[in-house]
């Protein structure tokens, strides 16, 4: 496949449902876990515009920042720590629609207003997890939790 992608316009599910399939066939004979996660990240944000998308990896006991799309990130979070360390910690999505509301959000951009968290669960541990900031308040819905889902959970039997 060209390292290129054609996206449908409409809604949500409209762009998730012509992008997945295109992701899967980008790194379906890739076997460089940072490549395929890179790629994971830029087709997401060019495809949505998100304000930051990107991945953080456990590695010794702590989230660390892997390949990402945007401005500069939080290089390494603790378990139960923010939004991403919180979906670590408990190992489930999390969708916040104001990210100043969070208990203990950690703000590696004030520009971040709103926030969803996939973690990567790969025989029952969290190895990682997808992290999209948004600029504005309440952009992530259950159309975005169901195909990021779906998304991650394939994605880790390719990483």
């Amino acid at each position: 496949m060209a390292e290129s992608l054609v996206l449908k316009e409409g809604s949500k599910e409209a762009v998730y449902s012509s992008l997945i399939p295109q992701i899967k066939a980008l790194v379906h004979d890739e076997r460089d876990r940072v490549a395929n996660l890179a790629n994971v990240a830029a087709a997401l944000k060019e495809a949505f515009h998100f304000f930051w998308v990107g991945f953080y990896l456990v590695k010794d006991e702590e989230l660390v920042l892997g390949p990402f799309q945007g401005p500069i990130a939080c290089t390494r979070i603790q378990k139960g720590k923010g939004v991403c360390g919180t979906s670590w910690e408990q190992a489930k999505t999390l969708v916040v629609d104001d990210v100043d509301a969070f208990p203990g959000h950690i703000a590696c951009s004030a520009l971040s207003k709103s926030e969803i968290v996939v973690p990567l669960i790969k025989e029952g541990a969290v190895i990682g997890v997808l992290d999209i900031d948004s600029s504005e308040l309440a952009t992530f819905d259950a159309t975005d939790e169901e195909y990021l889902i779906e998304l991650c959970e394939w994605l880790v039997t390719v990483i």
